[in-house]
């Protein structure tokens, strides 16, 4: 695997002093103004990705080289198969119809002969897919600061606690992180933002259940400034059922950030669980519309054979995909990388 590739998947083998004959631009990839030497992968890092992906790829890829068995080459019933699983996996009817438009058009020209041969085409098709969104949050010394990031998403995708492992992300690669506990409509998730701010070391700004998120956002802010921090993450309450209000919140919560300082950069970040399938590309859609998302973090990949989920929001939706979570660690969540994920959800094994 590419070294730059490592360095996304793995920021904690990134180290400002060792000496290493490849260098990383730390602007090209996060914005900061360093350079980092990357050492090679730390045991079990890219195992935790094929193991965070094993119920998706089951059903892609079980058996797939006895779909040939007895066959000269590929024929409609294989074709039919492999759709099948596509569909199963959750990849949407859009992203499906791109793939094996593909495949079709290989095996007329007799270039699928083997299961290699058709994993290589599956392959090349969803990184064409994928590689459009895989973009990571630019933090630009040069603009204002903080930089924001305001987390909208549903109750119980894992909002809170994504925001945690973004925390001790960020905190890993050296920024300074403040955490602003927005969601004052459930008690628990104030509770939960201080939680990981006590595991992290990094500060929390609350307030009372049921206070103003837009004012505990402007009191986060002010602080923010005053410490110089880099990054403010920002909570808001899950919503979606009422759609007027989550409006109404959220607009507020933007007007207070430009009345703050209308040259803060801001990124509107959805969490979407995986697990609920194509439920999750509508609730991307209706956030999008109503709150102009600017990037995307999946959680619960691992708890799911939902996963193909990614390849229909990125084929309809093509909005940046920031992070991926694989698992219940703080490590598991990982920036989104193209090709190391398309590789661990077609490992075959062989």
């Amino acid at each position: 695997m590419a070294p730059d590739l490592v360095a996304v998947l793995n920021p904690a083998l990134v180290r400002y002093s060792i000496t290493t004959s490849h260098q990383v631009s730390i602007p090209h990839m996060f914005g900061f103004k360093k350079t980092a030497a990357v050492t090679a992968p730390a045991p079990g890092i890219l195992d935790r990705l094929r193991n965070g992906l094993q119920k998706t790829r089951a059903v892609l890829c079980t058996d797939i080289e006895d779909l040939f068995k007895g066959k000269p080459a590929i024929d409609e019933s294989v074709l039919d198969e492999i759709e099948n699983r596509l569909l199963l996996a959750d990849l949407g009817v859009d992203a499906t119809s791109r793939i094996m438009a593909a495949l079709r058009a290989e095996a007329k020209r007799n270039k699928l002969g083997t299961a290699a041969e058709v994993i290589a085409v599956l392959r090349q098709q969803m990184l064409e897919i994928l590689l459009p969104v895989q973009q990571n949050i630019e933090l630009d010394a040069s603009r204002a600061r903080p930089h924001v990031i305001l987390v909208v998403g549903v109750n119980g995708v894992g909002k809170t606690t994504t925001i945690g492992k973004l925390a001790a992300y960020y905190r890993q690669l050296g920024s300074d992180v403040l955490l602003a506990a927005g969601d004052t409509f459930r008690a628990a998730a104030i509770e939960q933002i201080q939680v990981w701010g006590r595991r992290t070391g990094i500060p929390v700004i609350a307030q009372h259940s049921g206070a103003d998120s837009a004012a505990v956002i402007y009191d986060a802010l002010q602080s923010a400034r005053a410490r110089q921090a880099e990054i403010l993450i920002a909570d808001t309450a899950g919503r979606l059922h009422n759609k007027d209000n989550l409006m109404g919140e959220l607009a507020k919560i933007r007007r207070t950030i430009s009345r703050f300082d209308p040259e803060l950069p801001v990124e509107v970040m959805l969490v979407l669980d995986a697990t609920t399938g194509q439920n999750a590309l509508a609730q991307a859609e209706q956030f999008h519309k109503l709150a102009g998302v600017t990037g995307i973090t999946l959680t619960k990949l691992d708890g799911t054979a939902k996963g193909g989920v990614i390849f229909a929001l990125a084929h309809k939706l093509a909005i940046p995909l920031r992070f991926i979570g694989i698992g219940e660690q703080a490590e598991d969540l990982r920036p989104f990388a193209a090709e190391p994920f398309i590789e661990a959800l077609l490992d075959t094994g062989a």
